[in-house]
């Protein structure tokens, strides 16, 4: 991703986003994942929105449409997984895992008039069934300015391994 401003800040839909008013969305979701609001992050989306994990084996410019994706998801389908996840019925998830997400390196790049692009890195420590897992990789979200604060248009986690362990599950957000 190029970077636009040294400064940290990018100019769009009409106001200046700088880096800490990113990075405090950013923390304020992962807290909220951390504690399983999903109603509360799903509202850190505008409606259209998309959540994106690409395979492994991602390489920049390929559509994780046409190689394949651990979750592609488009609004509805977002909608059902906060439901199902919120359900006892999602079996990898009940009880809940503990997670604890780290977030850093954030940085702001393109934009267009109406959103700008963010990548962080990311660490996501999964406790479950006894076993400890670390999910490392980094964001590159879209995101866009609205009068109730920043919102993903896109939401895409890619993961920093080369593959995952046999067994290894991604039934909670990344």
């Amino acid at each position: 991703m190029t970077m636009i401003s040294n400064s940290g800040t990018v100019r769009c839909a009409g106001r200046t986003i700088t880096r800490p008013e990113v990075e405090d969305f950013l923390y304020a979701e992962a807290d909220t994942l951390d504690h399983w609001d999903y109603d509360g992050w799903l509202t850190l989306f505008e409606p259209g929105a998309r959540y994106e994990i690409p395979t492994t084996d991602h390489r920049p410019g390929w559509s994780p449409h046409e190689t394949g994706s651990f979750v592609d998801d488009d609004w509805g389908l977002l909608r059902a997984r906060v439901k199902r996840l919120k359900s006892r019925k999602a079996h990898a998830e009940n009880p809940h895992s503990r997670t604890h997400r780290l977030v850093s390196n954030v940085r702001l790049s393109e934009h267009t008039a109406d959103s700008f692009r963010v990548a962080a890195s990311f660490v996501v420590h999964r406790a479950r069934d006894g076993h400890f897992d670390a999910y490392v990789g980094w964001y590159d979200h879209l995101l866009v300015p609205t009068d109730d604060g920043l919102r993903f248009r896109l939401r895409r986690s890619v993961l920093g391994h080369e593959s995952l362990a046999a067994g290894a599950r991604l039934s909670f957000i990344l």
